[in-house]
């Protein structure tokens, strides 16, 4: 089967048979990415935020931060960064609406991450 004798609805069929999928194209893929990396951006702001103001609440009440708050205070940061890299690498070569998908299931992770990183609340401080 050739290209020219596919009807425009189907895919067509390679020479071993299996149907190749259109791939996004650049721009919409860019867009999408683009799109969902603001709540991602805004997300790593957000920990960021978390790390110099409990670095300064430690400073003022002249305690340091343990080493499991400081693991957390990075992972804050580096979660939602990892998170979107994942979900960029593996939306890359599929369609529009499976990249949306992909966002949103790793921003929710990440949002689920983030509300358990704030549940440990003061516990990053060591009050001895």
């Amino acid at each position: 089967m050739t290209e020219a004798s596919a009807s425009p609805g189907r895919a067509a069929a390679d020479d071993d048979g299996s149907v190749a999928r259109s791939a996004t194209p650049f721009w919409l893929a860019i867009t999408i990415a683009v799109l969902f990396g603001v709540f991602y951006a805004y997300d790593v702001w957000e920990a960021v935020g978390n790390l110099v103001g409990m670095n300064v609440t430690a400073g003022e009440l002249g305690v340091a931060i343990t080493g499991a708050g400081w693991a957390l205070l990075l992972a804050g940061i580096a979660v939602p960064l990892l998170v979107f890299g994942a979900a960029f690498w593996l939306g890359r070569r599929r369609s529009p609406l499976v990249q949306v998908v992909l966002y949103l299931a790793g921003y929710a992770l990440v949002q689920v991450l983030a509300a358990d990183f704030a549940s440990f609340g003061l516990a990053v401080l060591d009050l001895s």
